[in-house]
């Protein structure tokens, strides 16, 4: 198998709201519109989020984003009035964990260990 990237993706109910909640949370629109019921944004890292309209799977979603300071995406989920809820501080990981307007899961982390993916 030659896997060469990966794609996490989250179902939503409405699109039109729900891109418009993620591009405030990554300061910018979607990179790509593949299809009128999917948003792409894509990280400089490498790897997709995909917000997907749906009528089922809705808000059992979750995902993990990987930050170089967590504290400045403390504050900037602040100034967006979220509430970045207690920060997790373990051995290998500093993180907080949110929610999207439709209850899906969404992780910063901040690797402190270069053995985890960063």
């Amino acid at each position: 198998m030659n896997i060469q990237n990966a794609l996490a993706s989250l179902a939503v109910k409405d699109l039109r709201a729900s891109s418009k909640w993620y591009q405030a949370l990554f300061e910018r629109p979607a990179d790509s519109v593949p299809m009128p019921e999917v948003a792409e944004w894509h990280f400089e890292r490498g790897g997709w989020l995909q917000v997907y309209q749906t009528t089922d799977r809705i808000g059992v979603g979750s995902v993990t984003l990987a930050v170089a300071d967590i504290a400045a995406q403390i504050e900037s989920l602040k100034k967006l009035g979220i509430d970045p809820g207690k920060e997790v501080d373990t051995e290998k990981v500093k993180l907080v964990m949110i929610k999207d307007p439709d209850g899906n899961s969404i992780a910063f982390a901040q690797a402190k260990d270069a053995s985890i993916a960063q």
